[in-house]
């Protein structure tokens, strides 16, 4: 594995690598700061056919070989990693092995940067779906949220009678779910063309079980184009987990964005099932908002809510809680500074800022759009 490792590195790490990587990355950090240009050569220009190529080359594959790519790489930082402690405790730390494991480090991660940027995460800094529908997301005020958060739960209530069992459990093979996944995008390309699905790659998580240990439900992998979706979580959420993956492979990169496209994508569905789990996690993300400004209201709504829902509501409490452990706030942290560092200034909370784009929509288009 060391002869491996230090062979890989020689070869990448030659002095025109070196510089190409460092002018990519400054180019990458100047063009970051034009959304325009982002948005109409990158995003609309060379973002796409870099993304369905990946689906081309890696959707067909029954399992995900992003999660391979991604546990390669904890094997090296392990066995990098105690390879150091086990040379730091011998006392056998030399200035040269040192100063060698640190040039390695920095380009590893110079090399991570660049190409995660050049195949998705410059999508951080485009303009987004509020130029495209030219919404006014701004603040909103208590009556705003009440006005939104009585919409939703007026349709979740509806659909928690309208999804029947059968439905329910039909999407929770993963297959089925996939699918109509993917058809749910084909119904939102007629009314909003920019949300054109093409060589489909959504695929069951390899780490799902871990991933509810760790407090993550779904992700993209900018290196493979696919998207994984935990299979194991709660049946009512995965046809909104997965249009929200979805969202990321069409280049809707900041967490909101792609929560706002996936319930437009739920919305323009005919399915029961889609359509109520897009309004629960509308629900919980808008009345998340109205109790942290009225616990009262937030109250009221409650007792408003559907037997079926408020069932589901707890089951979702109680999964989460039984697979609580001290290192899910370490590893929340960690993602909450990366989303900062990603043009999401709000962290973890950028996920709940979907609800200013849920009203900015329902003050542009009325409250029946929602």
């Amino acid at each position: 594995m060391q002869k491996f490792l230090s062979c890989l590195f020689d070869q990448l790490m030659k002095s025109w690598s070196w510089m190409l990587l460092i002018v990519t990355a400054i180019l990458i950090k100047w063009v970051s700061l034009y959304p325009d240009w982002v948005e109409r050569n990158y995003t609309y220009g060379i973002y796409p056919f870099i993304s369905r190529i990946q689906r081309i080359i890696f959707g067909w594959l029954p399992f995900s070989i992003g999660d391979l790519f991604y546990a390669f790489l904890v094997l090296v930082v392990v066995f990098r990693t105690s390879r150091f402690l086990k040379l730091l405790f011998q006392r056998k730390l030399t200035r040269r092995y040192f100063a060698s494991g640190l040039q390695q480090a920095i380009f590893f991660f110079l090399f991570v940067y660049v190409f995660f940027n050049l195949l998705w995460g410059l999508n951080y800094n485009r303009l987004g779906i509020a130029a495209q529908l030219n919404l006014q997301v701004k603040k909103y005020t208590l009556a705003d949220l009440d006005t939104l958060t009585t919409a939703i739960q007026v349709k979740l209530n509806h659909y928690a009678d309208a999804a029947n069992e059968e439905q329910r459990d039909s999407l929770n093979r993963k297959k089925r779910l996939f699918k109509e996944s993917d058809r749910a995008y084909a119904y939102a390309v007629n009314e909003f063309s920019f949300l054109r699905y093409e060589t489909k790659s959504i695929k069951p998580s390899l780490f799902s079980y871990l991933g509810n240990y760790l407090g993550f439900q779904g992700y993209y992998n900018p290196f493979s184009g696919e998207s994984q979706v935990n299979t194991t979580i709660p049946r009512f959420l995965e046809p909104f987990v997965t249009t929200h993956e979805i969202a990321h492979q069409l280049g809707y990169a900041k967490e909101n964005e792609a929560n706002f496209v996936a319930f437009l994508a739920c919305r323009s569905f005919p399915s029961n099932g889609f359509k109520y789990s897009m309004y629960f996690d509308m629900y919980n993300y808008a009345i998340g908002e109205v109790r942290r400004r009225d616990t009262a209201l937030a109250k009221n709504f409650h007792q408003k809510l559907h037997l079926q829902v408020a069932n589901d509501i707890n089951e979702y409490r109680d999964f989460y809680r039984r697979y609580r452990n001290p290192i899910e706030p370490i590893i929340t942290w960690g993602y909450s500074h990366y989303l900062k560092a990603n043009n999401q200034p709000a962290g973890k909370e950028t996920y709940n800022e979907v609800v200013a784009w849920l009203i900015a929509y329902y003050k542009k288009f009325g409250i029946a759009a929602l």
